[in-house]
């Protein structure tokens, strides 16, 4: 039984991938060589088997792909030498062209993938099969003992102190919260392992010969603290009050909705004032990032919806005769992202009711056309960094935040985030409509359609009513306009 080469070539340069004819001095300053020195490259050594290529390399080496493309289209290998600008030798031998049955595999990532898909004509007719290496999992009791399993291998390969079971588990929680999700755990070991060699030096800094759950959350801390920059720059700026922000007290048309940040390690939410204005008009919603040209289409597609939804909601029986302004206060960047479509029509429906919103109580979240709150992203990141500056800024116990009740599932709080939630000094409220949310915000009940109109002194029975008197001043200055024009013409 024959076996099967499997070759990873780590190095591809153009002689390693494909081989060379060596040349020998003569001791004279010549050069000479024979069929002795014709040297195979990986191709060769792979034929009637597999060669793992990193693909990135082949790029970075001049040659590489437009030799491989052509070997791989007639399955024929000639041995020469590198092709070079300046050729000072003339080539002496020219081996027979070798017929190759080999398999290439190519590791790369979505983006070259997709790159190669679209400018490369060939590349699909060479390379016929795509692998997807998801970078998560699901959580189960049988994936939690592979796991850990994987761990205690890297720990053992790499010489490191043992880890007690608790440091273990504790590994196994930093990769749900890298998954972003308590049912998942993330497939980028590479993480897990840095944590792993990290809390191993603690260990050993402290004199312990095993590695406990505080060597872990030590290597996590001080990773996150080498990459927050950004992050202590940022709450830096709420602390001096450069960022303007409430997290007491009641005012109408502003609400805290919450942004992520991206750091190369990781990512935290930090609060931000979204204000909204209404004026007398055609019922159009401005998007004043879009108008500033700061905005990202999923950010104007969720401002379109919000449109929809008013228009579904309240102008079946009369036009909207307003104008509003949303704006994310304070923001010199661009926005994008539907996560604050919620927190935009609290504000807009608190500026058009005349009821103030709590300002303890930031939100998150999307919404459609029909008003369900739909799931958003890193919700985690956004509950923390408002608990963060509601610290900061001094707790009340009625501080929280509104998050869609689908993300209820992918909760990972930090433990003091935890511990405040369980003691009611920091609160966490799941909706699933626009409904639900506007209540918790105002404390009025939100209205039920009674008739042609809603239930009375509710939120949507005085937005409705200030839509009415908006209506009837916009007509009346529409016949005052058409009068003067009159007039004039007479």
């Amino acid at each position: 039984m024959n076996e099967c080469p499997i070759i990873i070539e780590t190095s591809p340069t153009f002689t390693n991938l494909f081989g060379a004819v060596e040349r020998v001095s003569d001791g004279k300053g010549g050069l000479y060589t024979d069929f002795t020195n014709i040297k195979s490259g990986s191709l060769l050594r792979a034929n009637g088997g597999y060669l793992v290529l990193n693909v990135m390399h082949l790029f970075e080496e001049p040659g590489v792909w437009k030799t491989l493309k052509r070997v791989l289209t007639y399955h024929k290998l000639e041995i020469h030498d590198q092709p070079n600008l300046i050729q000072f030798s003339s080539i002496t031998l020219k081996p027979e062209p070798i017929e190759l049955d080999v398999k290439v595999i190519l590791i790369g990532s979505q983006f070259v993938y997709s790159y190669l898909s679209e400018y490369e004509y060939d590349f699909k007719k060479m390379f016929k099969i795509k692998a997807d290496f998801d970078y998560e999992m699901k959580r189960n009791n049988k994936v939690l003992g592979e796991y850990a399993r994987v761990i205690k291998k890297f720990i053992k390969n790499e010489n490191l102190k043992e880890f007690d079971k608790y440091a273990i588990a504790y590994l196994l929680e930093i990769a749900a919260i890298f998954a972003g999700e308590k049912n998942k755990l993330t497939t980028r070991f590479s993480k897990i392992a840095d944590l792993a060699r990290e809390a191993s030096f603690w260990a050993e800094d402290d004199g312990e010969a095993v590695v406990s759950a505080a060597h872990i959350e030590k290597a996590y801390q001080s990773a996150r603290n080498r990459h927050g920059m950004l992050e202590s720059k940022i709450t830096e700026m709420y602390e001096n009050k450069t960022f303007l922000i409430d997290v007491s007290g009641e005012r109408i048309g502003q609400i805290n909705g919450l942004a992520v940040y991206a750091a190369d390690f990781y990512s935290f939410g930090r609060p931000t004032r979204i204000t909204a204005t209404v004026s007398l008009g055609s019922g159009n919603i401005i998007n004043v990032e879009r108008e500033a040209g700061m905005s990202g289409r999923h950010y104007n597609k969720g401002v379109l919806i919000i449109s929809g939804y008013f228009k579904e909601t309240f102008g079946q029986e009369l036009p909207l005769a307003f104008n509003a302004n949303l704006v994310f206060e304070q923001s010199y960047g661009t926005v994008d992202g539907d996560s604050a479509s919620c927190a935009e029509i609290f504000a807009l429906l608190s500026t058009l009711s005349g009821l103030p919103i709590k300002q303890g109580i930031a939100v998150t979240g999307s919404l459609n056309q029909k008003g369900d709150v739909q799931p958003i992203g890193a919700v985690n990141e956004k509950i923390e960094g408002f608990f963060d500056i509601c610290k900061l800024y001094g707790t009340s116990k009625t501080q929280g935040v509104v998050i869609p009740v689908q993300n209820v599932k992918d909760l990972m709080l930090r433990e003091d985030v935890v511990e405040a939630v369980k003691n009611k000094e920091f609160h966490i409220y799941p909706i699933s409509r626009v409904e639900d949310g506007i209540e918790i915000l105002t404390g009025v009940a939100a209205g039920k359609k009674a008739g042609k109109s809603y239930e009375r002194n509710s939120v949507f029975y005085l937005v409705e009513k200030k839509l009415r008197e908006m209506y009837a001043k916009a007509r009346a200055a529409n016949i005052d306009g058409k009068n003067k024009s009159r007039k004039k013409k007479k």
